[in-house]
C-alpha cells in the first residue's frame, strides 16, 4: 500500500477518496488487460460509478467540480497497483480540453458520459512522421460548406481501440509551423473513421494504443473544439497538466519498484543470510529511499503550484523530466536486486520496469523537456 502518512497536501476527505480507490484498483483483472491488450468497459464503468473519472468536470456537466488533487490521488493509486488503465488520460487530459474551450454543447453532450465512464475519450496529436514536433502535421480538415473533411492518420494513440469521442489535431490552412492548427472532435460512429491495428508494444500491455485513420470524414462545424487556427496554442496551455499528471503517476510507480525490492531482498537467501543483509543492497536501497525522499517532496510541491493555478510550462517540464527519469533508473535498479527473478513476468517488478520505458517518452521526450526548460534560463 502506498504510504501517504507524511505527506501535508492531502486532508481526511483526500484519504477517505484514496480508500475508495484502492477498493476500485484492487478489483481490477491487470492480468487479463495485459493478455488482452485492453481495458473493459465494465472497469470504466466501475470507475465512474465510483467517482474516479474526471473530477474536475464542474456540477453543471456532471462532475464533482474539484481540483487536481482528487486526479492526483486516482493516478498515483493506479500507477502503484501496475495498471495501464487509461483513466488518467481522460480525466486529467481530454477533460480539460473539453472544460476549456468547449461549447455549452459540446460539454453538455460529452462530459457527463465521461464522469460516468460510459465515454471513453482520446487525444490524438502524434502521426507517423510527426511526434515531439506537432507542428509538423500532416493531418488535415478542409472546408465543406458548414463543416469539414477530415484526412489523415494518426499513431500511438492510447484508448484508441475503445475511445468513442477523439479530439483529433489538424491543420485548417496550407501553412506550416504552428499556425492553422485546429482540434476537432471525431466520434465513433463517423463515416470514414478507421481504427487500425492495437499496436504491439513493449510495455504497457494492459492499455489499447492504436493507429487512427481519417478518410474524407465529414465533420459538421460544431465539431470544432475551440477556435479555429488556435490549435497550437491550446495544445501548449494543456501541456502542463499533462506533463505533472505523468509524473504524478511516475513518482507512484517508483514508489511501487522500491517497495517490491524492498520485499524481496529481505525474504530472498543468499550465503547464508537475506540479500538484504548485504551492504551493496543496504546502500542501494538507502540511495533510492533518498531519492523517492525528494521525489515526494518535489510532486507535493508542484501539484500544489498547480491546484493555484502557478505551475509554469517550464517547471511542469523539469517535472515530467525529472520524474520520468527517476522512474525508470528506480525500477532498473529495484529489478537488478530481484536478480534473474526480477526477469520473470510472474514478478510485478518486470511490468513496472517494461511499463517505465515510454515514460521518457511520451507526452513529450527527455531530450524536448531538456529544450523547453532551456528556453527559460
Amino acid at each position: 500500500m502506498l504510504d501517504t502518512s507524511s505527506r501535508v497536501i492531502f486532508d481526511e476527505d483526500h484519504d477517505a477518496f484514496r480508500d475508495t480507490v484502492r477498493k476500485v484498483v484492487a478489483g481490477l483483472d491487470t492480468d487479463r488487460h495485459e493478455r488482452e491488450g485492453i481495458v473493459e468497459r465494465g472497469a470504466w464503468l466501475t470507475a465512474g460509478a465510483a467517482g474516479l473519472l474526471c473530477p474536475g468536470v464542474p456540477e453543471a456537466y456532471g462532475g464533482p467540480g474539484l481540483d487536481f488533487k482528487w486526479n492526483a490521488i486516482v493516478g498515483e493509486e493506479v500507477s502503484y497497483a501496475g495498471s495501464a488503465a487509461g483513466w488518467s488520460l481522460q480525466s486529467d487530459i481530454v477533460a480539460d480540453y473539453l472544460i476549456a474551450y468547449g461549447s455549452e454543447e459540446q460539454k453538455h453532450r460529452w462530459l457527463p458520459g465521461m464522469v460516468s465512464g460510459e465515454v471513453i475519450t482520446a487525444i490524438a496529436m502524434t502521426e507517423p512522421g510527426a511526434g515531439s514536433d506537432l507542428q509538423g502535421m500532416k493531418t488535415i480538415a478542409r472546408r465543406d460548406g458548414n463543416g469539414w473533411r477530415l484526412s489523415g492518420a494518426k499513431t500511438y494513440i492510447t484508448n484508441g481501440q475503445s475511445a468513442d469521442l477523439v479530439i483529433v489535431c489538424a491543420r485548417t490552412t496550407e501553412e506550416g509551423g504552428a499556425r492553422g492548427i485546429s482540434l476537432f472532435l471525431v466520434e465513433r460512429s463517423d463515416e470514414g473513421f478507421i481504427r487500425g491495428r492495437n499496436l504491439d508494444k513493449i510495455g504497457l500491455h494492459g492499455n489499447d494504443t492504436s493507429e487512427l485513420f481519417f478518410d474524407e470524414v465529414k465533420l459538421p462545424a460544431d465539431r470544432l473544439l475551440g477556435q479555429e487556427n488556435g490549435g497550437f496554442a491550446t495544445l501548449m496551455n494543456q501541456l502542463p497538466q499533462e506533463r505533472l499528471s505523468i509524473a504524478v503517476q511516475c513518482q507512484a510507480a517508483a514508489q511501487r519498484a522500491f517497495d517490491l525490492a524492498v520485499e524481496f531482498t529481505k525474504e530472498r537467501k543468499a550465503f547464508g543470510k537475506s540479500v538484504f543483509e548485504f551492504q551493496n543492497t543496504r546502500f542501494t536501497l538507502a540511495d533510492l529511499k533518498a531519492r523517492l525522499q525528494v521525489g515526494w517532496a518535489h510532486i507535493d510541491w508542484a501539484i500544489g503550484r498547480h491546484v493555484r493555478g502557478k505551475l509554469t510550462p517550464a517547471e511542469a517540464s523539469a517535472a515530467k523530466l525529472w520524474h520520468s527519469e527517476t522512474q525508470f533508473q528506480l525500477c532498473d535498479a529495484a529489478l537488478q536486486l530481484h536478480g534473474g527473478a526480477g526477469y520473470m513476468n510472474e514478478y510485478a517488478i518486470a511490468r513496472l520496469w517494461r511499463d517505465a520505458r515510454v515514460t521518457r517518452i511520451y507526452g513529450g521526450t527527455s531530450e524536448i523537456m531538456k529544450e523547453l526548460i532551456a528556453r527559460t534560463i
